[in-house]
């Protein structure tokens, strides 16, 4: 069979020529991937499109590559440094400012950038679920402030969810900084000036002092340099301050000797006595102990650290919504498995009659000893002396498990991928419930964008530098163990919650599950987590390594694979988790979300060792 050329290379190859003349860089290398779009030296990552080339994956692989080489052409580095504000918020301020600065002038020079930037923008306010929040608090203030820039300057509407966040922050930058405003229109073309303007702006929004030195302002370093060259000759004039300096100088050396040979004496006997006093306080035979180091707050890495976790949280789904507002989450997602029940539950009987197949009884009959034999009694009856018959079960291999379903709750998966994986989860834990096997569904998400209570205490603590993550975990379970599925089925509609998905930050999520399985009693501990791609927390990685969260996520899956206690594998919606994953399958579609966790169950459990094999190599559903 002939492999013909992927479909999506030309559309690659004319994307890359046209990013390259934007940002007017000729020799720039235009690669794509999964990892997270950027710039780094003459390098630029977009976002991967894959063979099936979805109108989504083009407007947001377009946007993206337009608003990195708007930056690249219109933006320079050091009027940026010169620039930049001292404190956390200013900064965050100034540089989205920036950005929708060069989004803005782009449009301006080649309106066909706009709409490409219009899709990028409408994608990240999808994902971070910008569109659910209500209140102002959670809508980020410098998002506001980039998207009031570009409308004004460019006058186009913004995407749905995008114009959720300028509406509730609209009224107060207009009342802080609406005169500041009206001179962006002569500060938009020059760097500088827009600088300036930004840091005005900033001021004007309530953190001034987070700005630092005025970069323009020389006037008092001026006025110090000439007030020393006034002060210098007063000083050489006065010929009696100087002489008297010297002689105290002179009479401070002469008594020097003495008095350093006396601080050297009683130096040397206040030694002794802490020494004699630490030797009558010690036990004889014992040395003195250091303080035990803290416990690493990962198993997997001792490298990974956590600025906080007095404010992560351990919950269970009843707890985060009343059971009325439970019931009509479930409701609705019921809704949304109507369409999908003849295919799910196909899917799930072939499940089940794979599972039941090896949980067959097989007996021995005709013993001595067992359990009667009902079935052969009849010729009990026609003959009297015929004996009794008793029968005994065999042994079967097919041990106690448990399975561990593991659910991204981020905002990436906000509508049909989160719907999926809920109707995929309750149909799973129906199925296996049935099979005598023992499902956990687990969730995990952060209580708040871009840091919560834990980066307020970072800033309030003088913002240590490499502080570790920096955001409140939430990890929820949705169904225990032990907990019939029955009991549980509204607990699932809480995933269609307003608000509930945020960030994720997978390695701990992973680390944790891992420890509740190990826990368990089961002979056999099967663990699938269900994700869109790689782990994300802006608070985290605006002041960590740009790897900081996924080298760690890498640590864990090494962890958990090496000790081998627990069966791992995973499945990634939309993102190719196999770079993480030994046993990993990538779908393209939500859709394929049941087919794909049933087949790869069902290999797990499959007694042939080829399906097994198959099982452990990578595979991936397109």
């Amino acid at each position: 069979m002939t492999r013909t050329d992927n479909p999506a290379d030309p559309f690659k190859k004319a994307l890359s020529d046209a990013t390259r003349t934007m940002a007017d860089m000729r020799e720039m290398t235009v690669t794509y991937s999964v990892d997270p779009p950027g710039v780094s030296g003459d390098t630029m990552r977009l976002p991967q499109v894959t063979r099936r080339m979805t109108r989504d994956e083009v407007l947001l692989a377009r946007g993206t590559a337009d608003t990195l080489a708007l930056r690249l052409r219109f933006h320079d580095d050091a009027t940026h440094a010169r620039y930049l504000p001292t404190g956390p918020i200013a900064r965050e301020l100034y540089q989205a400012m920036e950005d929708a600065r060069c989004e803005a002038v782009g449009a301006r020079h080649m309106p066909g950038t706009a709409q490409n930037i219009d899709a990028r923008i409408s994608h990240d306010a999808t994902r971070k679920g910008y569109a659910q929040i209500r209140n102002r608090q959670d809508a980020p203030l410098p998002v506001a402030a980039s998207y009031m820039i570009r409308e004004l300057a460019t006058g186009r509407a913004l995407p749905q969810g995008a114009d959720q966040v300028l509406n509730l922050w609209r009224g107060f930058i207009e009342e802080r900084a609406g005169g500041t405003l009206e001179g962006l229109e002569q500060a938009l073309n020059d760097q500088t000036a827009f600088a300036r303007f930004a840091r005005k702006m900033i001021a004007d929004l309530g953190y001034g002092d987070q700005l630092g030195d005025d970069p323009d302002d020389t006037g008092d370093e001026d006025d110090s340099t000439d007030t020393e060259a006034e002060d210098q000759p007063e000083e050489q004039d006065n010929p009696d301050s100087t002489g008297q300096d010297e002689q105290s100088d002179e009479d401070s050396d002469e008594d020097s000797p003495v008095q350093d040979s006396a601080q050297a004496d009683a130096a040397l006997d206040q030694d002794a006595s802490d020494e004699m006093s630490d030797e009558a306080d010690m036990p004889e035979g014992e040395a003195p102990l250091d303080p035990p180091p803290p416990a690493p707050h990962s198993e997997a890495s001792a490298d990974y650290k956590v600025f906080s976790t007095a404010f992560d949280e351990e919950i269970r789904a009843e707890d985060l919504a009343e059971p009325a507002e439970l019931e009509r989450l479930r409701a609705y997602l019921d809704q949304q498995l109507e369409p999908l029940k003849g295919a799910v539950s196909r899917l799930a009987n072939k499940l089940q009659r794979r599972l039941q197949a090896q949980q067959n009884r097989s007996w021995l009959f005709d013993l001595e000893e067992g359990i009667l034999d009902a079935g052969r009694l009849a010729r009990v009856v026609a003959n009297p002396t015929t004996p009794l018959s008793f029968k005994q079960e065999k042994d079967t291999e097919f041990r106690d498990t448990v399975v561990t379903l593991l659910l991204d709750n981020s905002g990436s998966m906000r509508g049909r991928p989160i719907s999926i994986a809920a109707i995929c989860a309750d149909v799973l834990a129906r199925t296996l419930e049935r099979c005598n096997v023992k499902v956990e569904i687990l969730g995990f998400t952060t209580r708040a964008w871009k840091g919560g209570q834990s980066r307020e205490r970072w800033l309030g603590e003088g913002r240590s530098a490499q502080p570790g993550r920096l955001n409140d975990l939430r990890h929820i379970i949705y169904k225990q163990a032990d907990a019939p599925w029955r009991r549980v089925r509204p607990n699932l509609g809480l995933m269609m919650k307003e608000g509930l998905l945020k960030e994720n930050i997978d390695g701990e999520a992973l680390e944790w599950a891992h420890r509740r399985m190990l826990a368990r009693p089961e002979a056999r501990k099967i663990l699938m987590v269900i994700s869109d791609g790689a782990p994300v927390d802006d608070s985290t990685l605006s002041v960590n390594a740009a790897n900081y969260l996924e080298r760690h996520l890498r640590d864990v899956i090494a962890l958990v694979e090496r000790r081998r206690a627990v069966e791992l594998l995973a499945i990634g919606i939309g993102h190719d988790v196999t770079r993480y994953y030994e046993r990993a399958v990538t779908i393209t579609d939500v859709e394929q979300l049941a087919g794909a966790m049933t087949e790869q169950l069902a290999a797990l459990f499959d007694k042939d060792p080829r399906a097994r094999a198959r099982f452990s190599g990578i595979r991936r559903v397109m």
